[in-house]
């Protein structure tokens, strides 16, 4: 589960993890619009934050914005450097997608595994009105289905979790980027090795195993693992943050929502691995208490344009 060498070596995909993910989402993703909205990702939160459900939502909105900013993606209000093209990797049902389409009136493209996570984001889009900037495909986020030098804003927004090579991943972020154009990462990390270590403790990789068996994740890496691929892929301005703090209200209330009558009546009839991604949540809480899990952010820039 951690990866000391994940800069270096190539990870060859587990058997079944991509039918496993896509799986998961077409099961899970109606559940999870119908109780939280179209934003399938944490939300950001000041420390100490009391919340109810209509602040988590404003959380998750509130997380793209912070995320943009960290990077320091130009605002709308600068025409001429604000992104035009941008490409959501893992996007979901497309909250992302729309919420950046409109904010810069720009072109997005998002792909999935999932293919009803994409029929919805698409019917979404159209309903908003979004049909003729916001496009949502299958595809793969290892082997990307466009052109080089294509985005000048590259988004993927926990997405990094699910990826096996975690090198390759970075790779594909960094080819479809237009030169001088704005990586995102946003995604679950274990913590950063200490000097005297090569591997995380036997209870902690415990823990992450059984978190990764129900959420179809294949081996975890360190936010200096992904500072590590950077540099050795030349990319510029990398910066990286622990966001743990900022996330630690949302999985409680995940597992809140889980129990009203709504929430139980629905996912007892979703289907066995949304039950079972269900029943992890509170190891998740646990891996953010003990320091084992860390919600990360890690920016950069490819190089070839001012």
């Amino acid at each position: 589960m951690a990866s000391s060498t994940a800069a270096q070596a190539p990870a060859p995909t587990p058997p079944g993890l991509k039918e496993g993910i896509a799986g998961l989402y077409d099961e899970s993703s109606g559940l999870w619009e119908n109780i939280w909205g179209d934003h399938m990702h944490h939300g950001f939160y000041d420390s100490g934050e009391a919340t109810s459900m209509d602040d988590h939502r404003r959380a998750q909105i509130r997380m793209i914005e912070e995320a943009l900013a960290f990077a320091a993606v130009p605002s709308p209000d600068d025409p001429e450097k604000a992104p035009k093209n941008i490409v959501d990797v893992g996007c979901g049902i497309g909250g992302s997608s729309r919420y950046l389409a409109k904010k810069y009136g720009a072109q997005c493209k998002g792909i999935t595994l999932s293919p009803v996570q994409a029929e919805r984001g698409n019917a979404l889009a159209a309903a908003q009105g979004l049909s003729d900037q916001v496009t949502l495909q299958v595809a793969d986020a290892l082997e990307q289905p466009f052109p080089d030098g294509q985005f000048d804003l590259v988004w993927s927004m926990e997405s990094g979790e699910h990826m096996a090579d975690k090198r390759k991943f970075v790779s594909e972020l960094a080819r479809v980027a237009a030169p001088g154009g704005t990586i995102i990462i946003v995604t679950w990390c274990h913590r950063n090795l200490e000097p005297s270590e090569t591997s995380l403790k036997p209870d902690e990789l415990s823990l992450l195993k059984r978190i990764c068996d129900a959420y179809y994740l294949p081996d975890w890496c360190s936010p200096s693992d992904y500072v590590n691929i950077a540099k050795s892929l030349s990319l510029e301005d990398i910066k990286t943050a622990d966001w743990s703090e900022n996330v630690a209200p949302f999985w409680p209330a995940v597992i809140k929502s889980a129990l009203t009558w709504k929430g139980l009546t629905s996912l007892l009839t979703s289907g066995w691995k949304t039950i079972r991604g269900a029943m992890v949540m509170p190891l998740m809480i646990q891996g953010y208490k003990k320091g084992l899990i860390k919600f990360t952010i890690i920016t950069c820039r490819k190089p070839g344009a001012a």
